[in-house]
């Protein structure tokens, strides 16, 4: 019920960090693409509002959620950005399959975030049904890629802030 409370799309514009020399990444689901889709624009309209520049953008697909955590690790790897966003959707259904992606990937993004040095930001959505999806992607509460990228910035602007 947390986001019925909260729109995902609000914030303080001017609490956020300018992003002009960051670089991110965003690793995209491919799966449930009319959902990951907009949550990636989403994503990427926030990260330019507040002055990424499209080259300092790296986006790249897995084939469904459960391989965002590998395709999060490898663009580490590569040494090009300073945070990556992790987008993906996985809806409900009749079986535990929707259980062990959501538990995996879960876990998965939670331990590159333990061990490593560049954040991975969830924007992993897990629902009960399709309009849930639809409402976090643009819809009446918002798109979780605006808040997946507000995230990105302020964990880099944090790390910056370490060093």
């Amino acid at each position: 019920m947390a986001t019925a409370y909260h729109n995902l799309s609000d914030y303080d514009f001017n609490s956020v960090p300018d992003a002009s020399g960051m670089h991110f990444g965003i690793v995209v689901s491919e799966w449930n693409s009319n959902i990951t889709g907009a949550l990636m624009k989403g994503a990427i309209d926030t990260l330019k509002k507040h002055g990424a520049k499209d080259e300092n953008i790296l986006v790249q697909t897995v084939p469904g959620s459960f391989e965002l955590t590998f395709g999060s690790a490898q663009m580490i790897k590569s040494g090009k950005v300073d945070a990556v966003i992790a987008i993906g959707c996985v809806v409900r259904g009749d079986t535990p399959h929707f259980d062990y992606v959501c538990a995996g990937t879960t876990q998965g993004i939670a331990q590159l975030n333990a061990t490593g040095d560049v954040p991975v930001i969830y924007g992993l959505i897990t629902t009960n049904t399709m309009q849930q999806a639809e409402d976090r992607a643009g819809g009446k509460l918002g798109n979780k890629g605006d808040e997946c990228a507000i995230t990105a910035i302020k964990m880099i602007d944090f790390i910056c802030k370490l060093e």
